[in-house]
């Protein structure tokens, strides 16, 4: 009897933890669309999305956000090895009280609402001049990044 009930709570958590596992993390590459190798972490999201124009036409971040022979616009460096730095837990020189990227809270940081277009933002929506923007797929992954506490990865 001990037997079978112990045999029956292992199949219940082992299904249970499948469907949670399966319902909770799509496969990324399927939605990362022009950006297929993005994945929730700082070093994806700087090279993938910061360093690089993708497949969409989207330019990189780094056209503008970049100190290399010039003044980073907003005062953000968005090359790889500076970008954490000026993007986690600092705030806007744009928007006073504003955080750029609040760890654990995507929806608060302002990072998301520039790439969103939001309306409480000041100046233009990023990338500038119009897009092409982030893909809903691309944004999802920084969120997600975002969400899982913005982690230096």
């Amino acid at each position: 009897m001990r037997r079978r009930v112990l045999r029956a709570a292992t199949l219940i958590a082992s299904v249970s933890l499948l469907a949670f596992a399966s319902g909770c993390d799509e496969k990324l590459s399927d939605i990362a669309g022009p950006s297929p190798g993005l994945t929730p972490t700082y070093s994806s999201i700087a090279q993938n999305i910061f360093a690089s124009t993708d497949g969409s036409g989207r330019t990189a971040c780094t056209q503008c956000h970049t100190n290399q022979g010039r003044v980073p616009a907003a005062n953000l460096n968005l090359l790889p090895e500076a970008g954490y730095a000026q993007l986690v837990g600092v705030a806007s020189v744009q928007k006073p009280g504003a955080i750029r990227v609040i760890p654990g809270d995507a929806d608060g940081s302002y990072l998301v609402h520039k790439l969103d277009g939001r309306a409480d933002i000041v100046g233009q929506r990023m990338p500038r001049n119009a897009g092409p923007f982030l893909t809903e797929g691309q944004m999802l992954i920084i969120r997600r990044w975002i969400d899982q506490g913005a982690q230096n990865n």
